[in-house]
């Protein structure tokens, strides 16, 4: 763990996000990626077939969404605040706001709250039109204590 967080912090220092991903093997799995772009950091879903729920629309399965959410979340708190390990999903709460068509999905989480133990994370997810999101959560993380 302690190797995995230096290895963390060392890739902020650089300004690459992309080790947040090496580090989530079901992030990997579903072709997540994440790109530092414009001073702020963005979750990436590539599009392929594996991704979609409904086949007659074709719109993106909301469970490939809710993951796109909640770790554009938790990156954001692993870029984004000084930890002493990972932090863990207290409460996810997802809006599906429209129907995700078969194309690149794009995430921002932005930090709304932190306290000592836990941290509030606004995330939007849009795909062409940024002022347009397919999705929006609030998640409630909790951070490790740093305690035995």
């Amino acid at each position: 763990m302690s190797q995995l967080l230096a290895e963390l912090r060392a890739a902020r220092e650089r300004g690459d996000p992309g080790p947040l991903i090496a580090a989530v093997p079901y992030a990997r799995f579903l072709g997540f990626s994440v790109v530092a772009r414009e001073g702020e950091m963005l979750g990436v879903m590539r599009y392929s077939d594996a991704l979609i729920g409904n086949p007659m629309l074709p719109a993106l399965h909301g469970g490939t969404l809710c993951a796109l959410l909640e770790s554009t979340a938790i990156f954001e708190i692993c870029w984004g605040v000084e930890l002493v390990g990972l932090p863990k999903t207290i409460t996810m709460t997802v809006d599906y706001l429209r129907s995700g068509r078969p194309v690149d999905t794009f995430a921002k989480g932005r930090i709304c709250r932190q306290g000592r133990r836990v941290v509030n994370v606004h995330v939007e997810a849009w795909q062409e039109d940024r002022t347009r999101p397919i999705a929006a959560a609030l998640g409630h993380f909790l951070l490790p204590s740093g305690e035995p």
